[in-house]
C-alpha cells in the first residue's frame, strides 16, 4: 500500500518544516508536541471570544419566553460554557490544563438576524494564555443552545466563533477588527 507524504495542494515537506519553526506546537520535524511552559513566569491573562446561534424569530421568542421543552436553555448554555472552559485541556490536544480564576458566559438575544450572541471571558494567572478556553466556552454554549432547541428548529446555524481580545503574555494585546 502506498503512503502519501502530503495531500494535494499542501506545501512540499521542506517548506512545511520551515513554517513549523514558527509554530510553537510543532517540533523540528513538524511533529506535534506540547510546549514546555515550565520556565515562563506566570502573569495575568484574559481572553474574550464570541459566537452566534442564528434561528427563526419564532424560535428566539420561544426560548426567551422560557417555553423550551428541555428547560432553561440559556441557563444550561451558560453552565455548559463555564464547564467547557475549565475542561478545555481534555478536549483540545496539546492544550495545557490551567487553573482558570474566572469564567463568564453572557448570552444576549439579537433581532437582526434573530439569534443569540454568546460571549465568554476567561481569566487566569499562569504561564500561558486562555484563548482556547474562551473559544471552547463559546463553542460549547452555542452547541448547548442548539441541542436544547433542535426539536423545534433543526436549521439553526452556529457561526462567527472568534477571538475578540486577548491580554497578557509575551505576544501582548490583541483586539479583533470589527
Amino acid at each position: 500500500m502506498r503512503s502519501f507524504a502530503r495531500s494535494a495542494g499542501s506545501a512540499p515537506r521542506s517548506e512545511a518544516v520551515a513554517r513549523a519553526s514558527k509554530l510553537s506546537h510543532l517540533g523540528r520535524g513538524g511533529q506535534a508536541r506540547m510546549v514546555d511552559v515550565s520556565a515562563k513566569t506566570p502573569s495575568e491573562r484574559k481572553a474574550i471570544a464570541e459566537g452566534r446561534v442564528v434561528m427563526t424569530a419564532k424560535t428566539l421568542d420561544l426560548v426567551l419566553a422560557g417555553n423550551a421543552k428541555k428547560g432553561d436553555v440559556l441557563g444550561a448554555a451558560r453552565i455548559a460554557g463555564i464547564m467547557a472552559a475549565k475542561r478545555t485541556h481534555e478536549l483540545v490536544p496539546l492544550c495545557h490544563p490551567l487553573p482558570v480564576s474566572n469564567v463568564a458566559v453572557d448570552i444576549e438575544p439579537e433581532r437582526k438576524p434573530p439569534s443569540f450572541r454568546v460571549r465568554a471571558s476567561v481569566k487566569v494567572t499562569g504561564p500561558t494564555g486562555v484563548e482556547m478556553e474562551a473559544l471552547t466556552a463559546v463553542a460549547v454554549a452555542c452547541l448547548t443552545i442548539y441541542d436544547m432547541v433542535k426539536a423545534i428548529e433543526r436549521g439553526m446555524r452556529i457561526e462567527g466563533i472568534r477571538l475578540l481580545e486577548k491580554r497578557g503574555g509575551r505576544s501582548g494585546h490583541y483586539r479583533a477588527q470589527e
